[in-house]
């Protein structure tokens, strides 16, 4: 089986150059030499400041609200964070485990990201923060979103998960907002195996965080803050140099992959009837993913179904609607939208290696379904229309 997605694995020998020097210094965590150098590598490489590594992204999420203040209760009640339906679980849950309320907006039906519209119509007495989702790697209207916030006096810490590399215009995605969060979890596009990083706006709350995952701990015999363990270690900051070392190469590969995909679904002899993601005019985009919309769930389904025969795993990023969980929320948000993308999207195979025999044959599995779909709806139609 040909998995959605597969870990960009570096040379081995590169690995084993930065592995070998921890064994020679015998310093395994603690803010190491490999921390710190990737700390400073990305920061050059993402055009960013005041950058923290984390063991993963769901920490980077948790520590970005405890570093701002978002958790502390309104009064007896606890404090909300509005964010989007149309996510990762761990988006939702890092806010609820951290004792705030996820309130969900709604998406906008072309870009799938929050619809700034929708904000507004939830923002309460007890809102303290914006959480939205930069999905697929896509930017949201950041735009309206800081217009929000600054009416309403908000932070803003934006779920970046998906946008390692992404600029908008010649500025980084990652710095925007209060705080920007990523995931370098081994599927993503940029990984340490496990890990995480915050992009903080300002350097005071940069050095509040760093206490806070070392336990409040800021000297041998010093406790500052209640804080918890989030740091990175030197063997996950290995492997992040290690496969920073190669990022063109990686981003090269996902391109082609992502064109290859579009060239053949949206034109010609593989043209299918599917919808790809409205990106942002000025974006420029990573391709880590391969998102494509179907005119309805039945067909989504289908498709699913005849690529795993076929031996393609595809995956219903993201699927369900997390408005719909009760484990989260016992609201009745009503996210229409979410949840109508949310049933007919689908992410396809890609990596940076993979290769166009397979995409091709993707591409005319989705054109060939889509076009006994096409037919059946037509006499279906036709049988209807005798009958009147």
């Amino acid at each position: 089986m040909i998995p959605v997605t597969q870990p960009y694995l570096p040379e081995r020998s590169r690995l084993d150059k930065y592995i070998d020097g921890i064994y020679e210094r015998c310093w395994l965590t603690n803010n190491g030499p490999l921390v710190q150098e990737l700390t400073q590598r990305l920061e050059a490489y993402l055009g960013v400041e005041n950058l923290l590594l984390v063991g993963n992204g769901t920490l980077a999420l948790q520590i970005a609200f405890r570093t701002l203040g978002i958790q502390r209760p309104v009064g007896k009640r606890s404090a909300e964070a509005i964010t989007t339906p149309f996510t990762y679980i761990a988006t939702a849950s890092a806010i609820k485990w951290e004792g705030i309320e996820p309130v969900f907006a709604d998406i906008d039906a072309n870009t799938w990201c929050i619809d700034p519209e929708r904000i507004r119509e939830k923002i309460s007495s007890r809102t303290r923060a914006l959480v939205p989702v930069h999905v697929f790697g896509n930017s949201c209207d950041v735009e309206s979103i800081n217009k929000i916030a600054r009416q309403h006096r908000l932070k803003v810490i934006y779920d970046a998960s998906h946008a390692f590399g992404v600029k908008l215009g010649k500025q980084s995605l990652l710095s925007l907002g209060d705080a920007s969060t990523l995931s370098f979890h081994a599927t993503k596009l940029f990984h340490s195996i496990e890990g995480g990083a915050i992009i903080f706006k300002r350097k005071r709350d940069l050095k509040k965080a760093r206490k806070l995952i070392n336990f409040g701990i800021t000297g041998p015999e010093q406790i500052e803050a209640l804080g918890i363990n989030a740091k990175m270690t030197e063997f996950q900051a290995a492997m992040g140099l290690s496969v920073l070392d190669e990022i063109t190469q990686n981003l090269n590969g996902k391109e082609r992959v992502y064109k290859t995909y579009e060239n053949l679904l949206k034109a010609g002899y593989y043209a299918a009837s599917v919808t790809f993601q409205k990106q942002h005019t000025d974006i420029r985009e990573n391709h880590a993913y391969v998102p494509v919309l179907f005119n309805d769930e039945d067909t989504c389904l289908k498709v699913k179904a005849i690529l795993h025969q076929n031996g393609y795993q595809a995956r219903r990023y993201f699927n369900p609607s997390l408005d719909t969980l009760r484990i989260l929320t016992k609201r009745k948000h009503k996210c229409r939208v979410s949840r109508d993308i949310s049933s007919r999207i689908l992410c396809l195979p890609t990596y940076a290696t993979f290769e166009d025999l397979h995409i091709a044959s993707i591409a005319r599995l989705i054109r060939d379904l889509s076009k006994t779909t096409n037919s059946i709806e037509r006499q279906s139609l036709s049988g209807i229309t005798k009958a009147l």
